[in-house]
């Protein structure tokens, strides 16, 4: 068996991991880059380099359609994600979120309620992994819910959380709401004039910016402390401490605003790209199955299960594709997919599932290739495993 050279670019369908960057993101960082300024100083120098940051705060709030004054820059959706339930989790309060939620959220939530049993709420899923909304409601009915945290969209299988009702029914119980909103931004409007999240998660590099820059949402008026991490001169209104990552912010507001334009041009394409990938692997190769609702997900995002083919062969046998084995974030666990778990599928399933996901740049010819390439390693891994039998 031959496969193309090594020299030739995969096709890249790994923008749940991170997207490549967008040319206008990398202009305005290297722009920032060129430029020498402090943001924190007084000086003309440190004017420009402010006024860089001010452009990325105006243009990362028209994605989102809030304030430029309620965003926070950080280094990334998981230290926003620390930053918001920090403050929102409150001592004699439960925290309430889900089982498919990104360990971002996960792991946080246990250090917070380490020390107070019963204080954590984590909310099962249907095989659909859609949130099951009568323990929600359960959950709150209970009270002394400090905090409901729910993720907008899943990393692993694209499944999108029907945030207003969540939203609606908390406040009316007098509880805050925090989304991880990390793959949704960029890929599908969101529009916190009308969704009432309290705080809400992002990462620049899942919409085109540059990784390791991010921001946290904190709606004006939302009745909660800033209890930093990182403590220090103050930066970004007493919330992140540090100087501010410049170039990395100018290139994130610029990548915010190039998605903005594109939104829904880029979402109608890329969800023909990858219902076209679905529909070739289904129809050429027996016994699969895709994971999570069909009818409320991302665009680009599909999550598929090659029963008797082991996810880890698969990709190594086809090495011009890049995709993944669920998120990039758990690469190299020995545990399967909390998420494909957490919707019944068995360890087996788990661990025979690949995540395509497609983006900005995705051609037809890209998924061609991931067709062709995940069909003939499939085939291969599945011969193989039955000659060893």
């Amino acid at each position: 068996m031959t496969f193309e050279s090594p020299d030739v670019v995969p096709a890249y369908l790994d923008y749940n991991a991170t997207a490549p960057a967008r040319p206008e993101a990398l202009e305005a960082a290297f722009a920032a880059m060129r430029t020498v300024g402090n943001a924190s100083s007084t000086h003309r120098s440190g004017r420009d380099a402010a006024d860089r940051v001010d452009l990325a705060r105006r243009q990362v709030a028209a994605l989102l359609n809030c304030s430029p004054g309620e965003i926070v820059f950080t280094s990334g959706a998981t230290e926003a994600n620390n930053l918001a339930l920090r403050a929102a989790f409150s001592d004699g309060g439960r925290l309430v979120t889900s089982a498919v939620e990104h360990p971002a959220v996960l792991e946080t939530s246990k250090a917070l309620t380490v020390d107070e049993p019963g204080s954590l709420v984590v909310l099962p899923v249907d095989t659909d992994g859609l949130v099951d909304l009568v323990a929600f409601h359960e959950a709150l009915a209970r009270g002394a819910v400090a905090v409901v945290s729910l993720m907008a969209a899943n990393n692993e299988t694209g499944v999108l959380t029907d945030l207003a009702p969540i939203v609606e029914a908390a406040h009316d119980a007098g509880v805050l709401v925090h989304s991880d909103a990390t793959q949704l931004v960029g890929r599908l409007p969101i529009d916190l004039a009308e969704t009432d999240v309290d705080l809400l998660s992002l990462s620049a590099h899942k919409f085109g910016g540059p990784q390791g820059v991010g921001a946290l949402f904190v709606r004006r008026g939302a009745a909660l402390p800033y209890r930093p991490l990182l403590l220090g001169g103050g930066q970004e209104r007493g919330w992140r401490a540090g100087t501010l990552n410049v170039a990395g912010i100018a290139g994130a507001g610029a990548a915010a605003e190039a998605a903005r334009l594109a939104l829904a041009d880029e979402a109608k394409r890329v969800t023909a790209l990858r219902d076209a990938l679905e529909e070739a692997l289904v129809e050429q190769i027996s016994d699969c199955r895709i994971n999570g609702s069909v009818a409320r997900r991302l665009p680009g995002v599909t999550s598929i299960t090659f029963r008797r083919a082991p996810a880890d062969a698969v990709l190594a046998s086809m090495p011009d594709v890049a995709a993944s084995e669920g998120s990039a974030c758990s690469s190299g666990a020995p545990s399967p997919s909390h998420v494909l778990l957490a919707m019944g599928r068995s360890r087996e399933e788990a661990d025979s599932t690949i995540r395509f996901s497609l983006g900005y740049a995705t051609t037809v010819r890209d998924v061609e290739r991931a067709v062709s390439s995940t069909v003939r390693a499939v085939r291969q891994v599945r011969a193989a495993l039955t000659a060893a039998i």
